[in-house]
């Protein structure tokens, strides 16, 4: 009896297994941080990566943002300047290259910034974008280049700038390098308004660090997602430091808005409504209305 439930155990439950097998996609469904619900990923898709039901926002990729935000899903990419890839020659527990190659053969893009250009409820509008995904959006020497040149852009086409962030701050394998690039992009920014062009920007899960510290804290307009992370140091960071416990949604985009610090907390579903009428109003031009609000005829 023994010898025959050996047979069976070892020999036909992995028949039974593989015959029965079915294989499924590891991203079918996204879990909600907020609420524990499991959501089918195509859904959250297509409702721009906003969880059903808990209304949390998700982070999203820098081409999926470009494609939310201007008419028809379509503009054009600024082209980013090099820079040189390693100047410190730092490695910690990898080598700062390998970082760099697998952060690319992630994301496809060459570093944490993409830029366009093209229009945003008929505004012609530059948006630069923070990927978090590449090295946690973190400001370096190509970033910092990349936010120069999209205000330069912006300067050179007499557009409005649009900011998303989303970065845990400076690069710490550039060191000073890195450092120096949020004295560059405030003169940037200082250039910006002596032109008297819209600086747009809206602040994304998370934004902290070097980059809160500088361009990210220059706008005319501050809008930030619902939730949002929004500091210098963290939480956490701050709870040891003063040894005291923090209020419930300290650092986060409603508590920040109560206190002054952001102008307006907006749903992803509105933000480009919202960035096109505030662009409208800063240059005196309104924006054309997206095909489906347009406003009713007037009754002659």
């Amino acid at each position: 009896m023994v010898e025959a439930m050996n047979w069976i155990s070892e020999v036909m439950r992995p028949k039974i297994k593989t015959l029965f097998k079915r294989e499924t996609p590891e991203n079918l469904w996204i879990k909600c941080p907020d609420s524990g619900q499991m959501v089918f990923h195509k859904e959250v898709e297509q409702n721009l990566w906003v969880i059903p039901g808990s209304e949390h926002h998700l982070k999203m990729s820098a081409h999926a943002r470009l494609k939310t935000m201007f008419d028809e899903g379509t503009w054009i990419d600024v082209p980013l300047p090099e820079v040189a890839t390693d100047p410190l020659k730092f490695r910690d527990e990898k080598k700062y290259v390998d970082r760099l190659k697998e952060a690319r053969a992630k994301t496809g893009m060459p570093d944490a910034f993409k830029i366009g250009f093209g229009r945003v409820g008929g505004l012609p509008t530059t948006i630069a974008v923070q990927e978090f995904a590449f090295m946690a959006g973190s400001l370096g020497m190509a970033a910092g280049e990349a936010f120069v040149r999209g205000a330069e852009t912006a300067l050179e086409k007499r557009t409005p700038y649009v900011l998303f962030s989303a970065s845990g701050g400076a690069r710490m394998q550039e060191g000073i390098l890195s450092l120096m690039q949020m004295p560059r992009t405030t003169v940037a920014v200082r250039r910006l308004n002596a032109a008297k062009l819209p600086y747009i920007v809206v602040l994304t899960n998370p934004t902290t660090g070097g980059v809160t510290a500088s361009y990210a804290m220059l706008g005319d307009v501050h809008l930030a997602e619902p939730g949002a992370l929004i500091c210098f140091a963290g939480p956490r960071v701050i709870e040891q430091t003063i040894r005291e416990k923090l209020p419930d949604g300290f650092q986060r985009a409603e508590y920040l808005r109560e206190h002054g610090m952001v102008d307006q907390v907006v749903h992803r579903r509105d933000m480009k409504e919202t960035v096109a009428r505030i662009c409208g109003l800063l240059l005196d031009v309104r924006p054309t209305p997206p095909k489906d609000r347009q406003p009713a005829p007037q009754a002659a």
